[in-house]
């Protein structure tokens, strides 16, 4: 069996009807009895681009033993006119996060799936310190275990400091190597200590979802390399997008996300 983080994360596949459009990445998250897909913002919506997809597929594995065997899992974004993932922002703008609850009854009986939880989440910003070491769980350019349909890990370090916003956005920026695909990717950290109320397979930080690669728009091309840091939004947002009671924002269909560049 393969580590329980790389079952937290799968492969999104965005469509137009049965247009295929992108590829990116994805996490499950359980609060309470809920199920919860989380990714980027754009990927389910980016003006911008004029990227518009009516429905996405989740790669699933099906049994517990062979990791060969898996389905695409469709879900529709829009349900009587309206988003059905969530999204948020704060004091500094828009979040580059969307959630969708997944219905477990529809789900197969034998999912082979782990999700975060509220347990894995940081309480405390300034516990982090600026050079920590991170791993990024994701699918870049696509690239994955085609056989076992597993998503491959890239380390990385927090690049700023964890308890200030970078320029008063929601996010952190890390420093590693990403490509077009990793966004949704879940960004984690190794538990200092084990957590007695949660997975004690998943002994994991929960710290980000990795959105974009971050860069000089005034980089001379050909005499500098890119930067290769890339912003994170701050994991918390998710306690506010899977609270039902919260006021969190589910655009119409005519409404649109701005993701970052």
């Amino acid at each position: 069996m393969p580590e329980a983080l790389l079952l937290t994360a799968t492969q999104i596949s965005t469509f137009d009807g049965p247009r295929l459009l992108t590829k990116a990445s994805g996490f499950f998250f359980a609060r309470d009895e809920r199920l919860y897909l989380v990714t980027s913002r754009h990927v389910v919506i980016d003006e911008p681009s004029a990227h518009t997809p009516d429905r996405i597929e989740i790669e699933l594995h099906v049994d517990e033993v062979n990791l060969t065997r898996s389905i695409g899992f469709s879900v529709l974004l829009y349900h009587e006119g309206k988003a059905v993932w969530h999204q948020g922002s704060d004091s500094g703008g828009d979040i580059d996060v969307a959630v969708i609850e997944l219905d477990r009854a529809v789900l197969p009986p034998s999912a082979n799936l782990r999700a975060f939880a509220p347990v894995n989440l940081e309480a405390s910003l300034g516990d982090i310190e600026v050079g920590s070491s991170l791993l990024i769980v994701g699918f870049p350019l696509g690239f994955h275990d085609t056989l076992h349909h597993l998503p491959v890990v890239r380390q990385a370090t927090i690049a700023s400091s964890f308890g200030l916003r970078f320029q008063g956005q929601g996010y952190f920026l890390t420093d590693a190597r990403t490509h077009r695909g990793t966004s949704g990717a879940p960004v984690v950290m190794r538990a200092a200590a084990p957590n007695d109320d949660g997975d004690p397979s998943l002994p994991w930080k929960l710290l980000g979802v990795h959105s974009a690669r971050m860069d000089m728009r005034t980089r001379d091309q050909v005499q500098d390399e890119s930067l290769g840091l890339n912003c994170a939004w701050y994991a918390d947002i998710l306690m506010t997008l899977t609270d039902p009671d919260a006021a969190v924002a589910q655009p119409a269909v005519d409404e649109v996300a701005q993701p970052p560049d």
